[in-house]
């Protein structure tokens, strides 16, 4: 029987106009979906107008100006429903989703649909559950004692993936998705037993256990940074906090 991380995979990955779930907007999209090892995968894209500014840093990080987008974007209406109908597709295909730092990328999706459709991502997602493997929290549980940075650049680097165009979303989405088959591969004897359904469970605990750790060594450090513990999506805030 083919492990998982030898089988139909999906990723995704966004590029935003900054890093707060709550107010910051998607910008551009992929979806990435590969049927097996080396075979040619399959990329939807998508391009937005966000209709708010793109700040200067989040341009010099992918390179998406107001101009650009203005000219050549599309409406978030429409376009967060089909990210979400996408997304609902490959869940009811049976395929894991692959997305790099999960709470981030899909809390973003959330509050996108909330803002522009009145919905949330859950809805897409009622008759086949999504199943996410994030390679961060994947790598940082089975690797934990290792020193370094982890993002997706330091990931591909340690685990020998090409990422080509780094910080365009579709780039990123097959390079995140490269890295979690790395990552089946080298802790084959702690994974292959493992369905998609409990490695998500799973990372539940995991991303928990690593907020926690992180928190504390916040408040060694002085720094009054909070650490969301919850994955892969945070929970909506309360209206007078929102």
């Amino acid at each position: 029987m083919t492990c998982w991380y030898e089988g139909p995979l999906a990723a995704f990955d966004t590029e935003t106009t900054g890093v707060d779930v709550e107010t910051d907007r998607i910008v551009s999209a992929a979806v990435v979906v590969q049927d097996a090892p080396g075979t040619r995968p399959r990329v939807a894209r998508w391009l937005v107008n966000p209709g708010v500014p793109v700040p200067e840093g989040a341009t010099a990080v992918h390179g998406l100006t107001d101009e650009h987008l203005q000219r050549n974007g599309r409406w978030p209406a429409p376009v967060m429903y089909e990210i979400a109908e996408h997304l609902g597709e490959q869940a009811s295909a049976g395929r894991p989703l692959v997305v790099m730092n999960a709470p981030f990328d899909l809390t973003l999706l959330d509050r996108e649909l909330r803002r522009h459709r009145a919905s949330s991502l859950d809805r897409w997602f009622e008759s086949a559950p999504l199943r996410v493997l994030d390679p961060r929290v994947l790598d940082k549980h089975l690797d934990r004692y290792r020193k370094g940075r982890r993002t997706l650049t330091d990931l591909c680097a340690h685990y020998g993936v090409t990422l080509d165009g780094a910080h365009d979303a579709g780039a990123d989405a097959l390079a995140a998705l490269e890295v979690v088959r790395a990552v089946g591969r080298r802790f084959a004897a702690r994974l292959e037993r493992l369905s998609p359904n409990e490695l998500h469970t799973l990372q539940t605990d995991w991303h928990a256990a690593q907020a926690r750790g992180l928190q504390a060594w916040f408040a060694r450090s002085g720094t009054p940074e909070a650490v969301d513990p919850s994955w892969p999506l945070r929970p909506e805030l309360p209206a007078a906090a929102a």
